[in-house]
């Protein structure tokens, strides 16, 4: 297999199409941020909505991503991606429009919360998994790393920014209306997308890739699970993503209570360090495609694995008399890492994996590795309750640093080049499969 030199990759940024999903993308980012603080205000503030009933409303938001993930991978194979991703934007924004206007009329009710919050995040999980998997019919392998690059860039600039710009606009047109700006960002999204003019052939929704009859849903389900977990690149990347979720949120679950009770802490100093957090996201992205080539793609995958462990212990034993050099370093170095790997193994993935797969594949994955968050945020909780808050932050560091044995015990830390087609590495049919 010959792999292009660098100087042989073009830009992405010549790729109009490409451009015109990056601004869709980045706008509903930003977007995103003001709904994240608005909704749980609007429940809070107006709607006098009890802990437990704001922690619901968090649990269902989530709840689309366990239940549905699976099921979307099998339907968006079977489709063109391009209409999934306008009709999940055009989805969003009308669910969302709903709640300022209902405001409006005083009809608001933390019901119709609990159904904007379900819906928007079934309709996100569908979007995810579909512009995961169109990104490469958009440019060439060669090109995912660089690609995802810049999405990734997008995201962790819109988390480092966008917070602040939703506080200001919440402060100058309250909390209904900022949802409503949220709402104009996706359908502003779902234009650009509209705009995409790549021609995208439509799949046999009777037949595979390979020309076989399609089976149910439910076999299309274990299909994609039977791929992921059949191929050692990807069954590695997975335990190794799902275990660095497990610990860093048995770790991070309770950290706020933490740095608020026992470090004393304001919420200006925690901003501010997850702020710097987040320029270690931004310079991770910038330089994951350089890092890669520099030093290849499966040691930048194990390298950056390494760094997350390193980086919760500083945050678990910074000292109370100055936590805030120790923070501010474990969050610098948690930031670059998980922005180094993703782009790295998503794009990994992209590369080896067929169109065709592209959909349950990224479903698939998505569904292994978000499933340990709940674990580990429960399980955080219960050590942060029975033993302690530092024990718990502690206790999660040092599970963190077992998320690089599912890459050193199989083949993803011998990876060099990006893929130039879909398959294993060293077997291009093995893959594909």
């Amino acid at each position: 297999m010959t792999t292009p030199t660098p100087a042989r990759i073009a830009s992405v940024l010549r790729n109009a199409d490409f451009n015109r999903l990056w601004s869709a993308v980045t706008i509903s980012q930003f977007g995103t941020q003001v709904s994240l603080l608005a909704v749980p205000l609007v429940a809070v503030t107006l709607l006098q909505a009890s802990a437990f009933e704001v922690a619901l409303l968090g649990t269902i938001e989530f709840l689309p991503f366990i239940l549905f993930s699976l099921p979307a991978g099998a339907w968006v194979d079977r489709l063109r991606r391009r209409p999934i991703l306008i009709a999940g934007d055009l989805g969003r924004a009308a669910m969302l429009a709903t709640v300022p206007t209902a405001y409006g009329l005083g009809v608001l009710t933390m019901g119709q919360m609990y159904v904007v919050g379900f819906v928007v995040g079934t309709l996100t999980v569908f979007f995810d998994v579909a512009y995961q998997s169109y990104l490469p019919s958009l440019i060439d392998r060669d090109q995912l790393v660089d690609g995802n690059g810049k999405l990734e860039a997008s995201r962790t600039v819109a988390q480092t920014a966008g917070p602040a710009l939703a506080g200001g606009l919440i402060g100058l047109v309250t909390a209904p209306l900022a949802i409503l700006a949220d709402a104009l960002s996706y359908l502003l999204s779902g234009l650009f997308v509209f705009a995409i003019r790549r021609h995208e052939p439509t799949p046999d929704p009777h037949a595979d890739e390979h020309g076989r009859r399609r089976g149910s849903l439910r076999q299309e389900i274990a299909d994609g699970l039977r791929y992921v977990l059949g191929n050692r690149y990807l069954r590695g990347i997975a335990a190794s993503t799902a275990t660095a979720n497990f610990f860093s949120n048995v770790a991070l679950g309770t950290f706020i209570v933490y740095a608020v009770r026992e470090l004393g802490l304001t919420p200006l100093e925690i901003g501010v360090i997850f702020g710097i957090g987040n320029v270690g996201a931004i310079i991770g992205a910038l330089l994951a495609n350089r890092i890669a080539r520099r030093f290849g793609v499966g040691p930048t995958i194990v390298g950056a694995t390494l760094l997350g462990g390193p980086g919760l212990l500083l945050m678990a034993l910074a000292p109370p008399a100055f936590p805030v050099p120790f923070l501010v370093a474990g969050s610098f170095l948690q930031g670059f890492e998980v922005v180094v790997y993703n782009i790295n193994q998503l794009s990994f993935r992209q590369a080896i994996t067929p169109t065709p797969m592209q959909g349950r594949m990224n479903a698939t994955m998505r569904f292994i590795v978000w499933g340990t968050i709940p674990l580990g945020t429960i399980l955080g909780g219960v050590i942060a309750t029975v033993v302690g808050l530092q024990p718990a932050i502690l206790i999660g560091a040092l599970g963190a640093f077992l998320a690089v044995i599912p890459l050193v015990v199989t083949p993803v830390r011998t990876i060099r080049d990006m893929p130039t087609q879909a398959g294993d590495p060293e077997d291009p049919a093995a893959g594909a499969e």
